[in-house]
């Protein structure tokens, strides 16, 4: 036995017989979220390519991680931007990548059906049984990598993966022109999805809290209000559920006409305590929404159709990654980026 280097194009690390010598810093969480300087370089199968890691993005999923959401053990983090740093595809050696996070079985029966997303032993990224983006480098299948536009920068192409969620609420949402739409929370991912209904040619009526927020909505043409100046009469057609709160789908279900639709995004470690009586009385479809399409969200961010002006909070490097996710807990905050490259 001995010292080698991978076969394959690398820049990575050197090998000990297939296990990683190098290390890397990056986000770890057991029980409680901790910095570590310590952690191996992820060991990528054949299929799989080796990223390092330039810009990740705090999502409030990964806030729900950090308390417990989804019994998740390793590197958070699923929002990510880098260049390819290993893989058996030669030609995509230091290509600026972004990745969906899902990476399903392919032999199943959903899987077979075009349903991988939903896979039962899928493994999803930075959320179940797979590391994720909080580190300088990440494995994925080479099949769930897009190719970042070269006229793309950085902090545009981190928002490929909560805009790609935005689009997918858009398609739940299926709303006809003349359909009154809300979008309710004026977050990361609340602003976002009315961005993309924006981009679909059917306006929503962001509704929130914060006054900074709102006015952010209303800098890009966006209808904006409070939830107290909504009141229950709102009336929507479609009302899309971003609060991130337990109290969302609640709030939701009073803004929501007889017969209409509820587009449900908050995920969070707790439990929803909600009467769920208005769903049977008056008819209300509630359809849940996760992940999204990444081609869809490329081609709004090189279209300019997304502003992302004004999102950013705060960008920490990966050593303070702690303090970043306290940023990105603050009320108030918008999106948090940790810089992970070397």
């Amino acid at each position: 036995m001995g010292i080698r280097k991978n076969p394959c194009q690398s820049v990575a690390a050197w090998f000990f017989d297939g296990e990683a010598v190098g290390r890397v810093k990056g986000l770890y969480y057991d029980g409680a979220l901790s910095f570590r300087a310590d952690l191996p370089v992820p060991g990528r199968r054949p299929g799989e390519s080796l990223v390092a890691v330039t810009l990740a993005g705090i999502c409030a999923t990964d806030i729900e991680i950090a308390r417990g959401y989804m019994v998740f053990r390793g590197v958070p983090g699923h929002e990510f931007v880098g260049r390819v740093a290993e893989s058996d595809r030669a030609e995509t050696v230091g290509r600026r990548v972004v990745g969906e996070i899902n990476c399903p079985c392919g032999d199943c029966d959903l899987c077979r059906g075009g349903r991988g997303n939903h896979c039962p032993t899928r493994t999803i990224l930075g959320i179940a049984g797979r590391d994720g983006a909080f580190a300088e480098y990440l494995v994925l299948p080479d099949e769930n990598l897009r190719r970042v536009p070269d006229g793309m920068g950085d902090r545009e192409a981190v928002f490929t993966e909560p805009l790609a969620a935005a689009c997918r609420a858009v398609e739940h949402a299926a709303a006809r022109p003349g359909e009154r739409v809300a979008v309710l929370g004026d977050g990361r991912l609340g602003l976002l999805a009315a961005m993309a209904f924006a981009a679909s040619g059917v306006p929503a009526t962001v509704i929130g809290r914060s006054v900074r927020k709102l006015a952010l909505a209303r800098e890009r043409g966006i209808r904006a209000m409070t939830l107290e100046e909504a009141g229950k009469g709102f009336g929507a057609d479609v009302v899309v559920e971003a609060t991130g709160c337990r109290d969302g789908l609640a709030h939701a279900l009073s803004l929501t006409r007889p017969q209409g639709r509820i587009v449900m995004k908050t995920t969070i470690a707790g439990r929803h305590e909600v009467n769920l009586a208005p769903l049977v009385v008056d008819e209300i479809a509630l359809i849940g929404s996760r992940c999204g399409p990444f081609d869809r969200a490329l081609a709004l961010l090189a279209s300019g159709a997304v502003d992302l002006r004004g999102l950013v909070s705060g960008e920490f490097p990966i050593e303070r990654g702690l303090e970043a996710m306290e940023e990105a807990r603050a009320p108030g905050a918008l999106k948090v980026l940790l810089a992970c490259g070397r």
